[in-house]
């Protein structure tokens, strides 16, 4: 019956029913601390539970509704996006293989991917995923993975994932997609035939910046039993205590996701029409070449945005440091505004003709709309351009 509920309701109540833990009638799931569970009898474990790097109630319960959420069988909740993306490369990468990958990713995402091609020999393609026709001349017979982004970091690029999907699938090659900046609440890319979604739940789901995490969510009963393996024996599991503060984070996603929009579509406008921007990227402006896209197979448009400052990396650098309610920080995601250079901060492990390549430039800023005022934050960017 709850699996019929909206996303809303799910977000709140799924996995925490009041009859559900031992009957207390407790309406939040409690934080089981405990490293182990005792057992009365060698071989019976008291409802499953035996060690918490295997299983733990409160990680259950996030991952029970992180699965709903995403509209798939199973969810795997990670010490942090990174442990999950490398769980799934351990599972999905052959020594000798090849994959593909979006050009515009995570700077992290490109580091462990570098790794994993100097330790295994894999080759790695990386395209220009907006164009299904460049992931498709990629395919090689050793591929058996593509890795993607939708939106991008940071240049909030798109990609047709049901077309990709589905000639992926032709030569059996698994897709998988980060989901971190769309979140559940605004796309679900298992709806498009994706394998595998991953999200730093670090970001938007938890929302309060005070807890890392990650989760891998999929409905292949394999390759979940595979995760699950590679999950136990490295040992990256999401603590009790951090699985309550994700739940606790997940049940106002939607309120949440809902002002980042509102809030993130009128800086849009507001910095597409200032004399010094020289350029927005923002998925839910008409001016963004995959808008139409983005009102296909998303909900929404998110809270994310990037924008050119017109000069150079002096004036990026005077024009961040003069803000007061955008924060100078790294990450995104949360209820505060936060604002970052990708050049120095989340993309500085890409060489510089890299960067310039992919059009990160110096002068590129990124913007993690909060939820704070949209007026205020309007006046804080207003005043620091008055600055510069």
């Amino acid at each position: 019956m709850m699996d019929s509920y909206h996303f809303e309701t799910l977000a709140i109540h799924l996995g925490e029913e009041p009859d559900f833990f031992e009957g207390t009638g407790d309406v939040v799931a409690p934080i089981h601390l405990s490293s182990t569970f005792a057992r009365e009898r060698l071989d019976e474990f008291p409802k499953g539970y035996r060690y918490s790097r295997i299983a733990n109630p409160t990680r259950d319960v996030l991952e029970k509704k992180l699965a709903a959420l995403e509209g798939a069988k199973y969810a795997l909740a990670f010490s942090s996006g990174m442990s999950a993306e490398t769980a799934v490369l351990v599972a999905l990468i052959r020594p000798g293989g090849h994959l593909i990958a979006f050009e515009d990713l995570y700077g992290g995402t490109k580091r462990v991917l570098d790794l994993f091609k100097k330790k295994y020999s894999i080759e790695i393609s990386y395209v220009d995923a907006t164009k299904v026709e460049e992931v498709v001349e990629s395919f090689t017979p050793k591929t058996t993975l593509i890795w993607l982004e939708s939106p991008t970091n940071p240049l909030l690029k798109l990609c047709d994932l049901e077309a990709i999907a589905r000639e992926a699938h032709k030569h059996n090659i698994k897709v998988v997609v980060d989901n971190t900046f769309a979140t559940p609440y605004f796309q679900n890319p298992l709806e498009f035939g994706v394998d595998i979604v991953v999200h730093s739940t670090t970001k938007y789901i938890n929302g309060h910046s005070d807890c890392l995490g990650g989760a891998v969510v999929l409905s292949d009963d394999d390759l979940y039993e595979e995760l699950s393996f590679i999950r136990k024996s490295t040992g990256g599991v999401l603590s009790p205590f951090d699985s309550y503060l994700t739940l606790r984070g997940l049940k106002t996603l939607a309120v949440r996701m809902r002002q980042h929009q509102e809030n993130a579509l009128k800086i849009a406008d507001f910095l597409e029409s200032h004399p010094k921007v020289a350029k927005v990227y923002y998925p839910g402006l008409k001016s963004h070449p995959q808008h139409e896209l983005a009102k296909r197979q998303m909900r929404d448009f998110g809270g994310m945005l990037s924008f050119e400052i017109r000069g150079g990396a002096r004036e990026a650098q005077r024009f961040v440091e003069s803000l007061e309610l955008f924060l100078l920080a790294t990450s995104l995601g949360g209820v505060e505004s936060l604002i970052s250079i990708p050049a120095k901060m989340s993309h500085d492990y890409l060489p510089p003709e890299e960067r310039k390549r992919l059009g990160i430039e110096e002068n590129l800023i990124r913007v993690s709309v909060g939820i704070k005022n949209a007026e205020d934050l309007i006046g804080d960017l207003q005043r620091a351009f008055e600055r510069i």
